[in-house]
């Protein structure tokens, strides 16, 4: 069974899956509601240095740049309905080739159009963010997990999750801070120019 955390908790990657090298981070949801209209979640990472910003524009990793930092980030692809069981988008990250300069890597999820389409979390139900060893998929069910639950009702975007740096190791955190202002809110706290 995977930690359960709640919002703001932390914990140890080592301890949630010891010897873990390649993170695998999924994000999973399914629409709850909806006027029939395409209802579609990307996920994204921001690589962020110890100013809590970007360091270029490579370090905004998401559907339409599927690497960053040299390959130690990789999005897995985009996911268009949110259907099926598991996770609906993931990122994995080689641990060890994450560059120094990277002390967090928060990870995003948004909704496409959602100005245009009328849609936000409150029309998501099952929202979820994973970690677990990608290099062991059979135990994917070691590692941290965080539901949203109701916690984001009227944002368009979130951040969901960050990895960081602490004393020498890799942690998780579960953080769900929502953005009304959607995706382009979210890059511009981080460094990025829309």
């Amino acid at each position: 069974m995977p930690v359960n955390l709640s919002k703001g908790a932390n914990i140890s990657l080592e301890k949630a899956a010891p010897g873990m090298s390649t993170a695998m981070v999924g994000l999973g949801w399914n629409p709850r509601t909806t006027d029939g209209a395409q209802f579609d979640l990307d996920a994204s990472a921001l690589l962020l240095a110890d100013t809590g910003k970007v360091r270029t524009q490579a370090d905004f990793v998401f559907y339409n740049n599927l690497t960053g930092d040299n390959g130690a980030v990789q999005h897995l692809g985009d996911n268009r309905t949110g259907e099926g069981e598991g996770d609906d988008e993931q990122i994995k990250i080689s641990l060890g080739q994450v560059s120094p300069d990277v002390q967090r890597i928060a990870f995003v999820a948004s909704i496409d159009q959602a100005d245009a389409r009328g849609q936000n979390f409150g029309q998501v139900s099952d929202a979820y963010i994973r970690v677990f060893d990608a290099d062991d998929p059979t135990n994917s069910e070691k590692g941290a997990r965080f539901d949203l639950g109701e916690d984001a009702a009227t944002e368009s975007a979130l951040v969901f999750g960050e990895l960081y740096r602490n004393s020498g190791e890799w942690k998780f955190r579960a953080v769900g801070q929502g953005y009304s202002s959607g995706l382009a809110g979210v890059i511009r706290d981080f460094g990025l120019d829309v």
